[in-house]
Formats: structure tokens, C-alpha cells, sequence
């Protein structure tokens, strides 16, 4: 564990488990690194280095008031995978960080990448217009920004029941995994908690995802609130070439909390082949 300093001065916090090929996993809003201790435990278990960070103004990185935004993001990214010397990388992203990992390669190329793994990610683009009908509209986002304005505390704890599904009749709920949920969710500065709202529903990945010219695992659950299926995982499936696209029937966007046996099966069935 240490942490880089970025060109600005930002300093981000990350873990680094294992030895092999280096497997680094970009977190969800408005997570951090915690949310991938399973997957890294995992990998770093079967003979590769897991890596993950915390996002600017997430967790224990600096919370600067300026460059939440996916550009300096993926720019972030990118100054982690050069000061470790990271080769042969497999990119791992969920949600926004799904976001990350694509733009790190539409801004930066995939030099140092082998594969990468879009988890529940919200490429290509989230947000409703006239050339994406299938978004969300500005509402949807606009409520988002006023629940984390107005309590956040509160709103968190409530974003974790269609986050893991547990609002769907018949689900098992963990009150651990919510609470987990909401422990690191209240560890993001708000500033860039609002920020980022706007960075994971506004940015169009379009252009990046086409970038893509390396194996591409695109995972998603079909009961995704979050990030549905249908403006997300499908359409960004159509843009990256030759990818492989798993859809989960049934399953929310927190795959990894809820139904990780699945996902971690098929994530180590992809870093092998």
C-alpha cells in the first residue's frame, strides 16, 4: 500500500497485492478501492499483482476541489500505471470506473494494456439526448446531485438497496453489504461526489471505446438499475471491436457484492485465456 502524487499535487492511495501479471481494478462511484477486496484477494491468490486505487476525492486520496472530471481521471490512471512501471496490464472497471478505464485508453492507448474488463461500466454514454434515446434524462442525475446535497448519509444508505437489488421481491438482503456500502461511500469528499455525478452521466465514450484494439470483457447484469443494460453494456458492446459481451440475467449493477461467484469465475476464466 502507498500512495503516488499526481502532477497537481493530488496525492492517490492504492493497494498492491501479489506478484505476476499486474490485474488493476478502478472502483464505482462513490466508492473506493475497498469495494474490489474480494476480486484483488482473489487474483493476487492466483499468481497475479492486484492493484486498485482510490479515486481522486474518494477514500484515502486527496480531496482537491479541481480534476474530478474523467479526463484527469484516466490521467490519474495513467500516472499510477507509469510511476509502478505497470506492463502486460489487464484494466479492470466498474460503473464509473468502467468510465476510467476507457477513457485511460482512449486518451493514453493500450501500450501497457492486454486485456480490460467492463464491469457494470457507463460507457458509452449515460445521459439522455437526441443521438442517445435509450440514456437516462438530466433528471434522473439532477435527483442524485440533491440526494447526496441534501443527506448524504441518508441518500447512500438508500442507494444501496437497488444498487445490490435488495429491493426486488424475494431478495436475500445483506444489511452487512449496505453497510459496507455506505462506510465507504461516506468516505468521498462531497465536492467530488457532485462532481463526479456529472463526470459519470455526462461524458461520451464513443470515441474512446473504438480505441480499444485488445481482448474486451464486457460484462453486465440485466437487472441493473443503475446503469441499464440497454443504453450501457449493449450498446458499448457494438463499439468495441471483437469484445466479448456476458450478460448476468437477473442480476444488479453491485455484481461484485451480491453475486460475485459468477463474476469472479468468469474473471479468471478471461485473465487465463
Amino acid at each position: 500500500m502507498g500512495f503516488i502524487t499526481t502532477s497537481d499535487g493530488t496525492d492517490i492511495f492504492y493497494k498492491d497485492w501479489g506478484a505476476g501479471q499486474p490485474v488493476l481494478f478502478s472502483h464505482g462511484w462513490p466508492l473506493n478501492a475497498d469495494a474490489w477486496d474480494e476480486q484483488l484477494h482473489l487474483v493476487a491468490s492466483h499468481g497475479y499483482r492486484a492493484i486498485a486505487h482510490d479515486r481522486r476525492g474518494h477514500g484515502r486520496s486527496s480531496q482537491p476541489w479541481n480534476g474530478n472530471d474523467m479526463d484527469t481521471y484516466a490521467d490519474d490512471l495513467a500516472a499510477l500505471i507509469e510511476t509502478l512501471d505497470l506492463r502486460d496490464i489487464v484494466l479492470v472497471g466498474h460503473s464509473t470506473g468502467g468510465g476510467e478505464v476507457t477513457r485511460y485508453i482512449g486518451r493514453h492507448g493500450t501500450s501497457r494494456v492486454a486485456k480490460a474488463v467492463l464491469l457494470g461500466a457507463v460507457t458509452p454514454l449515460m445521459l439522455k439526448t437526441d443521438a442517445n434515446p435509450q440514456g437516462l434524462p438530466i433528471e434522473v442525475f439532477d435527483g442524485i446531485r440533491a440526494g447526496v446535497s441534501a443527506d448524504r448519509s441518508q441518500f447512500y444508505q438508500d442507494l444501496s438497496m437497488p444498487f445490490y437489488g435488495f429491493n426486488r421481491e424475494g431478495a436475500e438482503v445483506s444489511p452487512g453489504v449496505s453497510n459496507a456500502f455506505w462506510s465507504w461511500s461516506m468516505q468521498v469528499g462531497i465536492k467530488g461526489a457532485l462532481d463526479c455525478i456529472g463526470a459519470f452521466s455526462e461524458t461520451d465514450f464513443t470515441e474512446d471505446l473504438k480505441r480499444f484494439d485488445i481482448p474486451t470483457l464486457i460484462a453486465h447484469g440485466d437487472d441493473d438499475q443503475i446503469v441499464p443494460l440497454v443504453a450501457a453494456g449493449l450498446e458499448s458492446a457494438k463499439l468495441v471491436k471483437d469484445a466479448t459481451l456476458k450478460i448476468y440475467p437477473g442480476r444488479p449493477h453491485g455484481l461484485v457484492g451480491t453475486f460475485k461467484d459468477e463474476f469472479n469465475a468468469d474473471l479468471l476464466a478471461f485473465l487465463a485465456s
